[in-house]
């Protein structure tokens, strides 16, 4: 394929790493490298490490190391180099310069993960989690991107897609002996087979929950009434003064999002109007995004101050809510009473001021979480893209299901069993269009 190059690292650090694949890539690397030694790069083993400099005639850019990679042993699967140079940004300007004057072009974003891909060096999930481990955040990220990167979802997609296959080439031998009415595939082992892979893919979709808040940030809502402490208290889960805190009622016209790391999660924290009756627009649009953002939330603090009920939210079954009684300084004999018709949940007494249970807080909210329980064996999904082809798989799978308990002729069924396996294929990328992985690959970062 067409030579390409692109720093993988960003310019202006101590080093930075440029990257060469392609036709031709360790002879267009050898015509600007002078190695110290007088080796020539082309007649180099692979995995080999070359001192010396890069040079344009008789001028030196600098001092490098260059990486000498031989097809398919490469990250792109086809023969590369990698030249270790000063991060200047001058010098990897002109170390680039070099490259495209002796017949390389530019790598456009994720291009050298995408040539990995059509080379086979790595599924479609793979080269996906690629850009997964690139932008984790926290351990749990970490640790689903590398299984992720390993293999471990691909290899569980092969073995429904094997089970698949087995099915409708039963179910297809079937169809060439129809005139003998001849039945090859037991339609009971054939049910359990389907009841199997319809669990397996149901609970890969319902893991995208976990992996959603993994991957983006646990969204926690903090909702209440006016002057509760709602935004005192996000400056103390942030220990930054994010929001503005006054004694004045409705300062929050709208809602105030930032992240913390805690214990390795990462918590999406958003702020809200207070909940109140106004005849303020301004100030009911406001209330009505706070309604809406508890809607979103994974975990609602619903907060209050002594004396005062909780707001009249609704919530839903799959929402963990916690109940907040803040300004303890203010009182310090009060304690949480519950209201009649309050959602039930956990309760902890604080005072955002001063930072009073603070920590205890934030413990309820790990264990809220529910993430550090997952470890990097599960296969989890995270991404979007995978968790709706999974539900047009699902779909499919249970018109298999429904198909065979009504009788329905094994052709039928073979069709709904093909529609299965697209779908899944459509994740690895045995099935995908060009469109599809335009998308993909734009938001990868040059030189990866």
């Amino acid at each position: 394929m067409f030579p390409i190059c692109a720093n993988a690292t960003k310019p202006g650090g101590a080093i930075c790493i440029i990257r060469v694949s392609g036709d031709d890539a360790i002879s267009i690397t050898n015509r600007i490298f002078r190695s110290a030694r007088q080796k020539d790069l082309t007649l180099m083993a692979g995995y080999t490490v070359h001192l010396g400099e890069i040079v344009e005639g008789e001028s030196i850019i600098d001092n490098a190391l260059v990486i000498v990679y031989h097809a398919p042993y490469s990250y792109t699967g086809e023969e590369a180099t990698e030249i270790m140079c000063h991060g200047s940004s001058y010098i990897v300007q002109r170390i680039i310069e070099l490259l495209m004057a002796q017949g390389c072009r530019m790598a456009r974003p994720g291009e050298f993960t995408e040539r990995a891909f059509m080379n086979g060096k790595m599924d479609l999930s793979q080269a996906e989690a690629v850009a997964d481990l690139i932008a984790s955040s926290n351990a749990a990220m970490h640790r689903l991107a590398m299984s992720q990167m390993r293999g471990g979802f691909s290899k569980e997609l092969k073995r429904l897609r094997d089970q698949l296959l087995q099915m409708t080439s039963l179910l297809e031998l079937e169809i060439d002996f129809s005139e003998e009415d001849v039945e090859f595939a037991d339609r009971q082992q054939l049910l359990t087979l389907a009841v199997d892979i319809h669990n397996v893919i149901q609970r890969l979709i319902h893991s995208f929950r976990i992996g959603n808040a993994i991957k983006n940030g646990v969204p926690v809502a903090i909702v209440g009434a006016p002057n509760v402490g709602k935004s005192t208290l996000l400056n103390a889960l942030l220990h930054d003064d994010r929001a503005i805190v006054s004694d004045i009622q409705g300062t929050t016209r709208d809602t105030i999002e930032d992240t913390v790391n805690i214990q390795g999660i990462t918590f999406r924290f958003i702020d809200t109007a207070g909940i109140r009756h106004s005849d303020d627009q301004i100030e009911q649009m406001g209330i009505q995004r706070s309604m809406s953002a508890a809607q979103r939330a994974q975990i609602i603090l619903m907060m209050k101050e002594p004396g005062t009920p909780y707001p009249d939210i609704p919530v839903r079954d799959d929402q963990t809510v916690i109940h907040i009684e803040n300004k303890t300084d203010l009182n310090p004999q009060s304690s949480i009473t519950p209201h009649e018709g309050e959602t039930e949940g956990a309760s902890l007494s604080i005072s955002a001021k001063l930072g009073t249970n603070i920590d205890r807080l934030e413990q309820m909210l790990v264990d809220a979480a529910n993430i550090h329980n997952v470890e990097g064996s599960d296969i989890i999904v995270t991404n979007v893209r995978h968790v709706e082809a999974l539900q047009q798989a699902l779909e499919a799978i249970e018109k298999v299901k429904q198909g065979i308990t009504q009788g329905t002729t094994g052709d039928l069924i073979s069709l709904d069993l093909h529609a299965c396996t697209d779908a899944l294929s459509e994740i690895v990328g045995d099935v995908t269009s060009e469109d599809t992985l335009q998308n993909i690959f734009s938001h990868f970062c040059v030189g990866k």
